[in-house]
């Protein structure tokens, strides 16, 4: 009976039995405390065991899989298929379990010799964002319903639809959900801050991409990375890390509405460079509100030209700069974006893009979206000089994250009990192993160019985008120095009318696959 309830206690609780056999033994002979000895002992054993039967369970992090086959009509062409969902265990040195990684990947049925296939892994960016919008936005095989231009929600609940734009005819798809997003967990003792980084989310990733690779025989497949947004700072860090770590040559990387160097996306004193980079954007966005008049284009280009030549000079000058030199300045910025020149005037010529947004649509009362400026909705406060919140995002999240719950338990049987996070702030505070500087993932992306002279990238810009406007990209790819010349060909860009998420509108989308299958033909 001692034993069996030792057995059952914490080890606190056998301590005093340890402190009475101490104090015991000063009145008992030698076999009397050999006896009191071994009966600690054997309590100690079933604790020890169950000690570690914990610590096995922790380590048991089940591996789950729903598989589902299906068919898609693709260009006219009728695409059978199998879709996997599951988690995908990473491990430590000590063959110890440090996350789960939930994925939804794609094959093409009928295929004979999968090693010509190519295979590509997708995902967004945040970072804290799951790869749903690229995976029931454009890519997959099922997408969630939008209007005609991706401005306006439909009425929910918003069940997926098949999707004849997906490039599953082309390439098989892994859809790639980051630690803390979807359904993706840390798992043992692991801590999660270790994949919140920059550096860890890429080693992790990684090992994903490596391991997903090996377990489905697929070393010898052409491969790609497509990154949304921050996901593209993902692509670019892993076309290097991949190469360098594993030998894992990629074919190609897709940078889709992102960026390469935060510079030319934060605004910040002392640093001015991101007003000229957010200059061609509002021209192109105040002439969609016709606010400015002309070939679109061209005025873009021109508003190109401008930031980085005579506003990038003006700029340089700060307080120095003459009265009338700022007055010209302001009123050429007016013409670029039909606002009045007052209003750079009363900002120094330095107007943030979260003011532009309140203040382009003011007189109608409404704002006008980040992810897509083409999107106005009522503003919060007509008074106020901040937008408030972004009616594009308020567009899709609803309708994603249906869509996303709808079809992994209706149609690819997943039985999760944990909420799929769709996009999450769980992964803050990021840290950008920075070092005091601003993150600038340039370098790796000039070194996996000039180390692997097959790799290719594409680069997809929305004139519509006032998250990581497009001219950002532009001004980082002029500033690529250490790749030869003639490497500069391998990197193409493709341009489209809405926004961030410019496949939520039709025509973008059907633009989109065309220009995805030249570039993974080519």
């Amino acid at each position: 009976m001692l034993i069996t309830f030792c057995g059952r206690q914490p080890l606190a609780i056998l301590y005093p039995h340890f402190c009475f056999l101490l104090y015991a033994s000063r009145n008992l002979d030698h076999s009397h405390i050999m006896r009191c000895a071994l009966i600690v002992v054997l309590c100690l054993g079933p604790l020890h065991a169950q000690d570690e039967e914990k610590k096995k369970d922790s380590q048991k992090e089940e591996i789950t899989k729903a598989t589902h086959q299906d068919s898609v009509t693709i260009d006219g062409k009728k695409i059978e298929y199998r879709a996997t969902a599951a988690n995908l265990l990473l491990k430590n040195s000590k063959d110890e379990n440090r996350a789960s990684i939930f994925h939804v990947s794609y094959e093409r049925l009928g295929i004979k010799d999968r090693s010509k296939r190519p295979v590509m892994f997708a995902f967004n960016g945040g970072p804290g964002s799951s790869a749903v919008w690229l995976h029931l936005g454009a890519l997959g095989p099922r997408i969630v319903p939008t209007t005609e231009d991706g401005t306006q929600t439909l009425p929910p609940p918003n069940a997926v639809v098949e999707n004849p734009h997906s490039i599953l005819d082309l390439v098989d798809l892994v859809f790639i959900d980051p630690v803390s997003t979807g359904f993706s967990r840390t798992a043992g003792d692991t801590k999660a801050g270790e994949f919140h980084s920059v550096n860890g989310d890429i080693k992790s990733v990684g090992d994903f991409i490596r391991r997903w690779v090996s377990e489905n025989d697929r070393w010898a497949s052409p491969k790609l990375l497509l990154g949304e947004s921050y996901g593209g700072i993902r692509a670019a860090g892993l076309s290097e890390h991949l190469q360098n770590e594993h030998g894992m040559t990629l074919n190609g990387v897709v940078m889709l509405s992102s960026l390469l160097d935060f510079r030319t996306l934060r605004t910040q004193r002392g640093d001015d460079l991101s007003y000229q980079i957010f200059l061609p954007a509002m021209a192109g966005i105040s002439h969609y509100h016709k606010k400015v008049a002309g070939d679109r284009n061209e005025l873009v280009e021109k508003a190109r030209a401008y930031a980085h030549g005579d506003y990038a000079k003006a700029l340089l000058k700060g307080a120095a700069i003459s009265k009338d030199e700022k007055t010209a300045v302001a009123e050429n910025l007016a013409k670029f974006t039909g606002l009045p020149a007052g209003l750079f005037l009363e900002t120094s010529l330095r107007l943030s893009p979260t003011r532009y947004r309140k203040e382009l649509l003011r007189s109608e009362g409404k704002v006008i979206g980040r992810f897509d400026a083409r999107t106005a909705w009522p503003a919060i406060s007509r008074d106020s000089d901040y937008a408030g919140y972004d009616p594009s995002y308020s567009v899709v999240y609803g309708a994603f994250a249906t869509g996303m719950n709808d079809y992994l338990s209706r149609t690819l049987n997943w039985q999760g009990h944990h909420p799929y996070k769709i996009l999450t702030g769980d992964v803050h505070p990021w840290d950008w192993n920075s070092n005091n500087r601003v993150l600038n993932m340039s370098s790796p992306l000039e070194n996996a160019l000039r180390e692997n002279p097959n790799l290719r990238v594409l680069v997809m810009v929305g004139y519509g985008d006032f998250a990581t406007p497009a001219s950002g990209m532009q001004y980082s790819v002029d500033h690529l120095f250490r790749i030869p010349e003639a490497r500069r060909k391998a990197i193409e860009y493709a341009w489209y009318e809405a926004g961030h998420m410019f496949y939520l509108n039709q025509p973008d989308l059907e633009k989109m696959r065309l220009d995805l299958v030249k570039f993974i033909n080519n």
